[in-house]
C-alpha cells in the first residue's frame, strides 16, 4: 500500500532531511514549512501527519485541533524541541498518536512512522478497492494510479463512490444532483455533466456510460 504523509516542520534543513528519509521508504511526502501551508491541506487528508509543535505562524496545537475536527481517524505524530511532560499530555489530549522530542535520529522517526502506519492501517488494508488500473482508498478518499494521487475533488470522489457502489445501475441527472448536492440545491443539472466530464478526464479507464436524455451508469468490470 502506498502511504501519503504530510510533514510540517519549519526548520528547512531538518525538513529536507526528514523528507528524504521518508521518501526513501517509498512513501509519498508533502512537506510544509508553515502552519498556513499545512492548513490548506487539511481537506485533502493524508494517511499520516508529522507535525512540529513550534511553528512561526500557527502552532501545532491549533493545527491538530483543526486536523482532528476534519479527519479524526488520521493519525498524527507530534515533534517538539521541548521534552516536557505537559507537551506530551496536551498532545495526547488533542489526539496525537505519538510524540518525539528533538534532537532525534531521522531513522527513529521512520521506525515510529512504520509502526504507526502498520497499527492504523493493517486492518483497513482489506477495504482498499482495486479497480484496475486504479487503487481507491475510501478511508482517506484518495485514488492512486501507479502510486500517484490523482487529486480528485470532494465532489469527484463522491461521484466515484456513487458509481463504484452501484455498478450497472443507471442514475438520472436529477438523482445524481440530489445525492451529491442535496434536495435543496437550486442550480442546473448541467453541473452533473461537468462533474462526470472531469471525473472521466482524471480516470479515463472508468467505464462510465452516457444514457442520452437520462443520465449515466458505470458498467461492471
Amino acid at each position: 500500500m502506498s502511504f501519503t504523509i504530510y510533514l510540517v516542520e519549519d526548520e528547512k534543513n531538518l525538513n529536507e532531511l526528514l523528507t528524504m528519509y521518508l521518501k526513501n521508504e517509498n512513501w509519498s511526502v508533502t512537506s510544509c514549512l508553515t502552519g498556513l501551508e499545512a492548513r490548506n491541506l487539511i481537506n485533502k487528508p493524508p494517511h499520516l501527519w508529522i507535525l512540529d509543535i513550534m511553528l512561526p505562524d500557527i502552532d501545532g496545537y491549533q493545527l491538530i485541533r483543526e486536523i482532528k475536527a476534519a479527519t479524526p481517524d488520521v493519525p498524527v505524530i507530534f515533534i517538539s524541541a521541548r521534552d516536557a511532560d505537559i507537551d506530551r499530555v496536551l498532545g495526547l489530549e488533542l489526539g496525537s498518536d505519538d510524540y518525539i522530542s528533538k534532537p532525534f535520529l531521522p531513522r527513529e522517526l521512520v521506525i515510529r512512522v512504520q509502526k504507526l502506519l502498520t497499527r492504523t492501517y493493517s486492518e483497513k488494508e482489506s477495504t482498499m478497492i482495486n479497480l484496475p488500473p486504479y487503487h481507491i482508498d475510501e478511508q482517506v478518499r484518495i485514488v492512486y494510479l501507479n502510486g500517484n494521487d490523482l487529486n480528485l475533488t470532494s465532489k469527484e470522489f463522491d461521484l466515484l463512490q456513487l458509481f463504484l457502489h452501484n455498478q450497472g445501475l443507471a442514475f438520472s441527472r436529477e438523482q445524481i444532483l440530489t445525492k451529491l448536492w442535496g434536495s435543496d440545491y437550486y442550480g442546473t443539472d448541467r453541473v452533473v455533466d461537468d462533474l462526470v466530464r472531469r471525473l472521466r478526464k482524471k480516470m479515463p479507464e472508468l467505464k462510465i456510460e452516457t444514457i442520452y436524455g437520462f443520465g449515466y451508469r458505470m458498467l461492471k468490470g
